[in-house]
């Protein structure tokens, strides 16, 4: 989803009170005020806070920049410092920890979800069979793909996004010759994902079951039918769609609570909060972007 932007110059703020960071750190830090449109998302954040239960719907790298982190999926939990990378290989839901840089008070990382581009072409060239694996999350240091790494930065900012997804195949293979492989097996399709994507396009829209049934094809039952077999119902998937757009803005905007509740469909600011904190044990406001504008 593109939007107005996620905060500008986040990499130069405090500058003069932060020690001089690695170049490939850097480098990287000078991607934080990029447009959407590059693939990734810049992830700010101004007070420590954890949120629960955040799902990732395809294989993510998370790279954090400034401050601390830790991620936990089922009985595996890492905790990340500036320059370490999250690898989570596929669809999985995660329990988060960010902790702002104490010099600053700034938490920054970058989203990176490896789109279906990067995917392919990682399998072509490791011309091996997939294993079926579970889907898991690893850490690792981005040092040991500083080369790939540099050429994805490179590329994006001469806006040459195919060069970039190739650098990013690149780390996709370095990352199966370690043996998670399972980043490249295709997510199963699903149809609470399908609307999913079609709410994430227009959160503010009145979404009923009739616009679902036009863009997809489905007659009413069908789609109730569906949904139900993966166990999901409509106005839940809606609503965890819109949540999670959400928590998109809050992490790249610094647009105060009002307008995040407006802009994914809510009329009530306090009514979004509500659904916020039960869907992620986290009130909204303590990501701590809106107060910062």
């Amino acid at each position: 989803m593109a939007h107005a932007g996620p905060a500008r110059n986040m990499a130069a703020m405090s500058a003069a009170a932060l020690p001089s960071p690695p170049p490939l750190l850097a480098r990287l830090s000078a991607l934080a005020g990029a447009a959407r449109e590059a693939g990734f998302a810049c992830i700010c954040a101004r007070h420590a806070h954890g949120l629960s239960s955040v799902d990732v719907d395809r294989p993510r790298l998370t790279i954090v920049l400034r401050g601390r982190a830790r991620f936990a999926s089922g009985r595996t939990a890492v905790e990340l410092d500036a320059g370490d990378v999250l690898l989570a290989t596929g669809r999985c839901r995660l329990d988060v920890l960010h902790v702002p840089e104490p010099a600053d008070g700034v938490y920054l990382a970058l989203s990176v979800p490896l789109c279906e581009e990067v995917i392919d072409a990682a399998r072509l060239l490791c011309a091996r069979p997939v294993p079926v694996q579970d889907p898991g999350i690893v850490r690792f240091d981005s040092a040991d793909f500083a080369d790939d790494l540099q050429r994805w930065s490179a590329a994006l900012e001469a806006g040459r996004y195919a060069e970039a997804r190739l650098a990013l195949a690149a780390v996709a293979v370095a990352l199966c010759g370690r043996g998670y492989t399972a980043l490249l097996a295709p997510a199963p399709p699903g149809l609470a994902d399908e609307i999913g994507r079609l709410v994430a396009e227009r959160p503010d829209r009145d979404w009923r079951s009739r616009d679902f049934e036009a863009a997809l094809g489905l007659s009413g039952a069908t789609l109730r039918r569906r949904l139900a077999t993966e166990g999901a119902g409509l106005r839940e998937t809606i609503a965890s769609a819109r949540l999670a757009c959400a928590l998109d803005l809050l992490y790249t905007t610094r647009w105060p609570l009002k307008t995040v509740a407006s802009r994914v469909g809510y009329r009530s600011t306090a009514s979004f909060v509500r659904r916020f904190r039960e869907r992620y044990a986290l009130d909204p406001g303590r990501i701590g972007n809106a107060e910062a504008a």
